[in-house]
């Protein structure tokens, strides 16, 4: 077994985050062309708890070495499609995201297991009084400085028989591949992250000019909404 780890700081609120995460392999995201399906197939909230619980699927298209396509199956110079399972839990009280994903297919010959988290990263106890306070408000963007922190793991195990030697060669390659995905995985995120908060702040923008007076808009209004 091999096991993948990581941690990053996003500067972005938990909110911004959390809200974003659905738009993760959207066409803001520049590091996700290998994603070219993500279908929800269930979603519900725990009355008692609030959270939200998330089951989704996702089609991935990525080439892989030759030597694996051959252990694989798979045809050569062409690549693969492949399935993950995942499921998510957004506890909006706790404030953390907790995502669970698995690989579906070769899951006969390779099994990979991560868990994301994501929660705020506080330089101190935070007040019980400031999270109801912010819990109140209507904007998604929160304050200055707020930041998010992610943790990624994963455990990636050859399941198939045969040598020893042929199933550390698959773990080896199978965590180089995903370490070069969690990357990219956070670059593209940053991106997503960046656009939507120019989103929001445009929406902003645009809820508070309408909610002047029509006598007060004049063309300073209009100049600010556009810029």
């Amino acid at each position: 077994m091999r096991v993948f780890s990581s941690t990053h700081t996003y500067s972005y609120s938990w909110r911004e985050v959390s809200t974003a995460n659905w738009r993760k392999y959207s066409p803001w995201n520049p590091c996700s062309s290998h994603v070219v399906g993500v279908d929800t197939l269930s979603r519900s909230v725990d009355p008692s708890t609030g959270i939200l619980r998330t089951e989704r699927l996702i089609t991935c298209r990525q080439p892989c070495p030759a030597w694996l396509n051959t252990i694989l199956g798979n045809a050569p110079n062409q690549p693969p499609t492949s399935y993950v399972y995942e499921t998510s839990y957004v506890d909006p009280a706790a404030q953390r995201v907790t995502m669970c994903s698995e690989n579906l297919t070769w899951s006969s010959i390779l099994n990979v297991r991560e868990t994301v988290v994501y929660v705020p990263e506080r330089s101190g106890e935070q007040r019980s009084e400031e999270r109801s306070e912010d819990s109140g408000k209507g904007e998604i963007k929160g304050k200055e400085g707020e930041k998010t922190r992610f943790s990624q793991e994963a455990r990636i195990t050859a399941v198939c028989g045969g040598w020893k030697k042929i199933r550390e060669k698959i773990e080896e390659a199978s965590l180089e591949r995903f370490g070069d995905n969690a990357r990219k995985g956070r670059e593209g995120f940053e991106a997503v992250l960046e656009m939507s908060r120019r989103v929001w702040e445009r929406e902003r923008r645009e809820r508070e000019w309408e909610r002047e007076p029509e006598r007060d808009r004049g063309e300073g209004s209009r100049e600010r909404l556009v810029s």
